[in-house]
């Protein structure tokens, strides 16, 4: 028996046309990106820079803890299987989003107080086993975070594939990672407003040795402001995420028209999904690809801040505020290459130009702590968003392309495994290269001149293997595999 020959009564879902996703839908299912974009800037903006600046946390173990929430992301790829095979209520993507953005609104202020515990007993009694300990059970508390994460947004990605044709997914993918930078921008001129205060700014500090070049930070005044932050905006995020989704499925979904094997979803389990994800040679370079280019693209995050805190002598909403810049350029990047640069370049053309202009922007940013200037600082994080949305359009455009409708899941689980791993090894190489950095020289300017560096020299090798990406030799391999798959289980 070969595919053809399955009976259409197998599939109980009638074939009729479903309706087109619509664009105020697709604003809506916006609101969960940008939820995630708030989150983003609490965890890797506020917690990383109170901990480095303020609690004297080293850079490698602050970025370490950080970091963990991505290295769980293998578990994407199972997450993603999941999805594709179990669904909840009826449902392959929905209940995922919502019980993953529950778990992960509820750890990000769990988190927080264990850094306050982490800051008061290195103020106690130094790097102790104390301390020690409260890092890796802010590692944990992290690792915790990216399972939720993974459990909400792989299957959320998914969710855009399903609901999406070939003419209608780059201005959908353009709109939703838009919103991402929406809420980048909202959440830190909001975050910024709530945390300037003068216990913040300036008078955080209890003590200040120039000698020893230590200080000693007021932890209950900088818990009393943002405390109230990570309760006020993780709820509002969760609200977004299930004002995003609710519907949507059920309405637009194209999953049970699309796949060939819906009725027999049980049959492709996880390691047959793993067998048609490594058909193609394109998948490992593709992999490479955006472990090289997310590598290059998010080293800075865990350094950005502390940048302009050390070299331009910014207090915590001042530094927050610089996410807006990059959040502004990204936007404005991602939505006019949705609509008007892909269209006419292609994605991968259009994903290289967004990399060379993103390595001209790390020599600013370079050049802007050299002088010193803040004004620079603000437009090379100006000009690199808009490098990254071009980037981030063209590569996930590229990335849903890069799937196959029965194992989409499972797709975006390996894309997504690529980019979590990156993110996390961005942000422990962040920390790890400034500590070498400030072993190295004694101007902190060229200690963080060097991360920046090191991201331009990894963007010009992420170029060099998108050549190598051939879309139609992967689907060809694909759906080969994905042949065999189903014909195998059919006949025994």
């Amino acid at each position: 028996m070969t595919i053809n020959d399955i009976p259409e009564s197998l599939n109980s879902k009638p074939r009729t046309p479903l309706p087109k996703i619509k664009l105020f839908t697709m604003f809506r299912l916006g609101l969960f990106q940008m939820g995630l974009g708030i989150m983003s800037l609490l965890t890797l903006g506020v917690i990383n820079r109170i901990m480095i600046d303020e609690l004297t946390v080293l850079p490698w173990i602050a970025a370490t803890a950080i970091a963990m929430y991505q290295f769980v992301s293998p578990a994407r790829v199972w997450f993603g299987q999941l999805s594709d095979t179990k669904p909840i209520k009826g449902y392959h993507r929905t209940g995922y989003v919502w019980i993953g953005a529950i778990l992960f609104t509820s750890l990000a202020f769990i988190a927080l107080q264990v850094v306050w515990q982490l800051g008061s007993s290195i103020q106690a009694t130094g790097w102790s086993w104390s301390s020690y300990a409260w890092a890796i059970l802010l590692g944990v508390i992290f690792g915790g975070y990216g399972l939720a994460l993974s459990i909400s947004s792989t299957p959320f990605a998914a969710m855009l594939v399903d609901v999406s044709d070939e003419d209608n997914r780059s201005q959908l993918i353009g709109i939703v990672w838009s919103m991402l930078m929406v809420g980048i921008v909202v959440g830190a001129i909001v975050s910024s407003q709530l945390l300037n205060t003068p216990e913040i700014c300036g008078q955080a500090i209890l003590s200040y040795d120039p000698t020893a070049t230590t200080k000693i930070a007021n932890i209950p005044a900088l818990k009393a402001t943002v405390n109230p932050v990570f309760i006020i905006m993780p709820v509002v995020v969760l609200v977004m995420c299930f004002l995003a989704t609710w519907g949507v499925e059920s309405r637009y979904s194209r999953f049970g028209m699309r796949s060939q094997a819906v009725q027999r979803e049980d049959q492709i389990g996880f390691k047959d999904a793993l067998n048609v994800l490594t058909a193609s040679r394109q998948t490992g370079l593709f992999f490479s690809f955006i472990l090289i280019l997310t590598l290059s693209l998010f080293m800075q995050d865990t350094v950005m801040e502390p940048y302009g805190g050390e070299v331009f002598g910014m207090c915590i909403s001042e530094t927050t505020q610089l996410n807006a810049f990059f959040g502004t350029g990204t936007l404005f990047g991602i939505a006019s290459t949705g609509f008007l640069v892909v269209p006419r370049l292609g994605k991968q053309r259009t994903t290289k130009l967004g990399c060379i202009l993103a390595v001209g922007c790390f020599v600013l940013i370079v050049l802007a702590g050299a002088f010193p200037s803040q004004s620079l600082l603000k437009s090379g994080l100006l000009f690199f968003g808009l490098a990254s949305g071009m980037i981030t359009a063209g590569a996930t455009s590229l990335m849903l392309d890069l799937t196959v409708a029965e194992t989409a899941g499972t797709f975006i689980g390996a894309w997504g495994l690529a980019q979590a791993i990156a993110r996390g090894l961005s942000t422990v190489l962040g920390g790890v290269v400034l500590n070498f950095g400030k072993m190295v020289f004694t101007a902190p300017v060229l200690a963080y001149g060097l991360v920046f560096v090191i991201q331009g020299f990894g963007m010009i090798l992420a170029i060099w293997l998108l050549g190598k990406v051939n879309i139609q030799e992967f689907r060809d391999n694909a759906k080969s595999a994905l042949s065999v798959v189903i014909e195998g289980e059919l006949d025994g």
